[in-house]
């Protein structure tokens, strides 16, 4: 594997995408008084905090996070737990992850709201690689990536100045 980092998207970029995701995410929802944001642990969860923030800044929708707590790298095996349960009993659920790779991730992330009384269920991803395995597909991207299989995306949203790599 190379060790070759390509930056991706920059700062400001990101800041950008999110803003232009979470107008979506009002527009799609417009008549909504609550969303709820579930984000997967890491980098998802920190995505829905961002766009979370963003969106009640630019509208009158309020909104909860919450994390989906899993671990990603063996997520069939993996205790999937929720950090709180959902105030709103009857919600509209986005499910948040930094990127989507093959779908599965997001798939298991589904299984704690099975038996919710969820009205609506979207995702949103900041980056979208397209090797879809499993049947998911985003209703908010930040960025469509074409990338060969060897490759791997990385997304720092922790640090003052936020990145997304290729290598």
């Amino acid at each position: 594997m190379s060790k070759t980092k390509t930056l991706v998207l920059n700062d400001r970029q990101i800041r950008q995408k999110i803003t232009r995701m979470a107008y979506e995410i009002y527009e799609r929802n417009l008549h909504e008084e609550t969303l709820v944001f579930a984000g997967i642990t890491g980098m998802g969860h920190l995505l829905a905090l961002s766009l979370s923030s963003t969106l009640e800044s630019i509208s009158p929708i309020k909104t909860e996070v919450i994390e989906i707590i899993l671990d990603k790298s063996n997520v069939e095996k993996s205790e999937i737990r929720l950090s709180k349960s959902p105030s709103a009993e009857s919600h509209c659920l986005i499910i948040v992850d930094d990127v989507l790779n093959t779908g599965k991730t997001l798939v298991y992330a589904l299984q704690p709201f099975l038996n919710s009384a969820v009205r609506k269920i979207e995702v949103a991803v900041l980056v979208n690689r397209s090797h879809k395995l499993f049947p998911v597909t985003p209703d908010y991207t930040g960025l469509e990536l074409a990338t060969t299989l060897s490759e791997h995306i990385t997304v720092d949203l922790q640090s003052e100045n936020h990145t997304v790599h290729l290598h």
